[in-house]
């Protein structure tokens, strides 16, 4: 029985383009949203840009442009990315939109008035050179667990979260002033009121999440869910539908995870059909969250417990797909040391399949891992191009073969293909996609070797029906590996299924070809770097 499957990919920050850090983070979910869409499922894949927040502020400042420009040109930026790098979003949108606007503002008015968002008068960093209380991210501090000097949002570090008191010997990163405690009035959202069912939803589903994910929820729910603010003294952003805030904004970390939300609401008006059926209990729905590890709590914690509160029967996240650290050459990626490679800027020189197979198979499902772009040129030319790339082509491309003969399937590859069928599924729903990408990998291999083992070039000349036979098979391994592959490389897949004439949006189910097909259009599916 189909599934409705909500994958939401996270949202980028609209103050930087996207570097290949960030595309490991996010290709997750297109391959999810590729695989569950082959198997028959009701797919709604969705992310946009998060327009708002300090860091688009900063930027805007920096460079004497508005907030909304800045954000602006990196959603333009970002949607040429993803369309680039062939991501299969149903919806890409942006937070900076009437419709979201209203959606949050809608939401954020229930979970007031539930009760678990309330007012609380505290002292909070102010800078009275600036005159102005200070967000997060406009604080530097000593990072009390791992000693780096960051930012008071979050440390790039050790990814720590500091607290309030943490915060209290900070300088002004705009003026370097030491700040000062002074008392301010904000929101609260109550995620202390949410620690028994984040607790039980965690372990209900946590065998399903990776490794980093459980580690990282579970380290906060053992400390204690705290509450947290969710309003901001800002100019730029979310109003509060609430009397006597309307000097504030909202905090982008709620309004941006509401977004999966908002995004499934306006798609679904759009084409006619029902959001509940992706969010609400009871309708066969799974809900994946795909980013990097330093956005896990807000997918498993604070999304969670937003949905919670709104007691609407909402289902809450089923999968955390978080991964680790892309490196480049041995360094984490840096904006102040310049050394992230943007995704664009591969894909102007490079094929974007092979891109998208090379991180997949060598990013940082587990562990932190390290991109080199002689790395890069080796998974294409030895991987890619040597053994996928070649079975196509000398079996498609056969020296005065200009239809494809109709021949005798070999059992013994047809049950290869299956199995294969089956392994890279498992792969997949294991959140394993480097197993995933070997094991068609593996098929491949095993197709050159029957290739090589069988010798059509002398069978043409000895019996026509074995060359035939040979032939046929390649072709069939093809044409499945068309669907294998889709879901890490959607352009040649596309291609293989305009040569042999196949239904363009596959299955995954073993597929067979006819006879007589013209072969008089077939082109290289790479060429060496």
């Amino acid at each position: 029985m189909s599934k409705n499957v909500l994958i939401g990919g996270a949202w980028p920050y609209a103050n930087n383009s996207l570097h290949l850090g960030h595309l490991a983070g996010l290709i997750s979910g297109d391959v999810l949203a590729r695989y569950h869409r082959l198997i028959g499922d009701n797919v709604l894949y969705v992310s946009g840009t998060d327009c708002h927040g300090t860091p688009i502020t900063e930027r805007a400042k920096r460079e004497g442009k508005t907030a909304e420009e800045i954000a602006n040109f990196y959603h333009e930026e970002f949607v040429k990315t993803f369309n680039a790098i062939s991501f299969s979003y149903d919806l890409y949108s942006k937070t900076h939109t009437d419709y979201h606007f209203e959606k949050v503002k809608e939401i954020f008015k229930r979970l007031y008035d539930n009760g678990y968002i309330y007012e609380k008068i505290e002292p909070q960093a102010y800078c009275e050179k600036c005159n102005k209380f200070l967000q997060d991210r406009e604080i530097q501090i000593v990072c009390p667990k791992c000693g780096e000097t960051t930012k008071a949002d979050q440390c790039d570090a050790c990814t720590y979260t500091p607290t309030i008191e943490e915060v209290k010997d900070g300088v002004c990163l705009a003026c370097g002033e030491k700040t000062v405690q002074k008392d301010n009035k904000n929101l609260y959202i109550a995620l202390s009121k949410f620690q028994k069912e984040i607790e039980a939803n965690t372990n209900k589903c946590k065998n399903f999440w990776r490794v980093n994910a459980r580690n990282e929820t579970e380290k906060y729910i053992k400390q204690g869910l705290l509450d947290r603010a969710v309003t901001r003294d800002l100019d730029w952003g979310v109003d509060i539908p609430v009397d006597g805030y309307e000097d504030k904004k909202m905090y982008v970390w709620i309004e941006a995870v509401l977004g999966y939300l908002t995004d499934t609401m306006k798609i679904c008006e759009e084409n006619g059909t029902n959001w509940e059926d992706f969010w609400k209990e009871g309708h066969n729905n799974k809900i994946y969250m795909c980013h990097g590890k330093d956005n896990i709590v807000f997918h498993s914690i604070i999304f969670n417990a937003l949905l919670e509160g709104l007691k609407d029967n909402f289902h809450l996240v089923d999968v955390i797909v978080s991964t680790e650290y892309l490196n480049i050459n041995d360094e984490k990626i840096s904006k102040s040391k310049g050394n992230g490679i943007t995704t664009l800027e591969m894909l102007e020189k490079y094929n974007p399949d092979s891109l998208r197979f090379h991180i997949i198979n060598n990013g940082p499902e587990k562990k932190d891992t390290n991109f080199t772009l002689d790395d890069f040129e080796r998974t294409h030319n030895n991987e890619i191009l040597n053994k996928f790339g070649n079975l196509v082509n000398r079996t498609l491309r056969f020296k005065g073969l200009e239809e494809l003969p109709t021949g005798k399937l070999d059992e013994k590859m047809e049950q290869e293909i299956k199995d294969a069928y089956k392994d890279v599924a498992t792969a997949i729903e294991n959140l394993e996609f480097k197993n995933a990408t070997d094991r068609v990998m593996q098929l491949v291999e095993n197709a050159n070797k029957y290739y090589d083992e069988r010798q059509p070039w002398i069978q043409k000349k000895e019996s026509i029906d074995d060359f035939n036979d040979t032939i046929y098979t390649c072709a069939v391994i093809i044409a499945n590996l068309s669907n294998l592959f889709e879901p890490f490389m959607p352009n040649s897949s596309k291609k293989i299924r305009e040569y042999l004439n196949l239904n363009e949006k596959g299955s995954w189910e073993i597929i067979k070809v006819d006879g007589g097909i013209k072969l008089n259009n077939i082109e290289p599916l790479f060429n060496r770097i």
